[in-house]
């Protein structure tokens, strides 16, 4: 397995670990103390909290997948098990995100009034934004040097954390001062609501990829310099580029003078890729299809160098 591929797997691991540590502790913390303290809202954040455990756990186990080399099953490795697994948390969110706001809705349609927080839910909630902060700083920067998509999303989840926990905080002020417990649970409402955007998003941009979707449409500029810069390449089309769990997956025509033998247009080709990789990190692979100039055959895909030009 090549180095790069060795390190990007075990920063995912390192992330995993840090984020089942970190976030185990807060959430039997803000449980514990949210009963204690009879906060909703509290309670509510370690809810969201557990299910980052269960981000972690799994994260650990898309880790060992990922790591499995190319089979004959599966001839393009298991990288997409990332992805999968990044759509499949954004349900696990939603679900979490769904019960509070049926808990909470229930809870001001019955009329009930719960006991103003006590001042221990103060304390944790400071300990949550102060924890939060850490963990999503560990796995934006994780996430950044792996380029991995379900670090990506747990550091946005973690980031959309430390808000919460500021609401939280919020509401337990709001409810001390006012004196009523309504502030509390309305706070818990609005976390509710905030996790299941959270979780829409994720869901949106994992199914981009799972699409073979690409929303960086400059990366199709620079295909266009690297094949134009190489003498004997000219009119880079039929581009198709997608992510695969990180990694460009790259495939396009050039046009070379029909009069090249096949050994000139491969080292055409073969000069081209190099210049890709030079300019492009992480690429998984690239399918370069070479055309005698002048074959003006219509392409029912892919993009045109016109179309590249205009995406830059």
């Amino acid at each position: 397995m090549p180095q790069d591929k060795i390190d990007r797997i075990k920063n995912i691991r390192i992330a995993a670990i840090i984020a089942l540590t970190g976030n185990a502790v807060l959430a039997v913390l803000k449980v514990i103390f949210g009963l204690y303290s009879k906060s909703h809202a509290v309670i509510a954040d370690g809810i969201d909290s557990s299910a980052d455990v269960l981000i972690s756990i799994i994260t650990l186990v898309i880790a060992k997948i990922i790591a499995k080399p190319a089979d004959e099953g599966h001839p393009w490795g298991h990288g997409r098990a990332e992805t999968v697994a990044t759509a499949f948390l954004s349900f696990v969110i939603f679900f979490m995100g769904t019960q509070i706001l049926i808990n909470s809705v229930t809870l001001i349609i019955s009329g009930k009034q719960n006991e103003i927080p006590s001042p221990v839910a103060f304390v944790i909630t400071l300990v949550s934004i102060a924890g939060k902060i850490l963990l999503a700083w560990s796995q934006y920067s994780f996430g950044k040097r792996a380029d991995s998509s379900i670090l990506k999303a747990n550091a946005k989840n973690m980031t959309s954390d430390v808000l919460v926990s500021a609401g939280v905080l919020a509401g337990l002020i709001i409810s001390n001062v006012m004196g009523s417990a309504y502030a509390d649970t309305i706070i818990a409402l609005l976390i509710g609501a905030w996790v299941v955007k959270t979780a829409i998003g994720i869901f949106l941009e994992a199914n981009l990829e799972l699409m073979d979707g690409n929303n960086e449409i400059e990366a199709y500029g620079v295909i266009v310099e690297a094949a134009n810069s190489v003498e004997g390449a000219s009119n880079p089309h039929r581009a198709r580029m997608r992510r695969v769990a990180g990694f460009w997956d790259i495939e396009f025509d050039i046009d070379v003078d029909p009069e090249c033998t096949v050994l000139q247009a491969h080292d055409i080709a073969t000069e081209v890729e190099i210049e890709i990789k030079r300019r492009i990190e992480n690429v998984f692979d690239i399918m370069i299809h070479v055309e005698p100039q002048g074959d003006n055959a219509a392409e029912s895909y892919g993009l045109s160098e016109e179309d590249m030009r205009g995406g830059k």
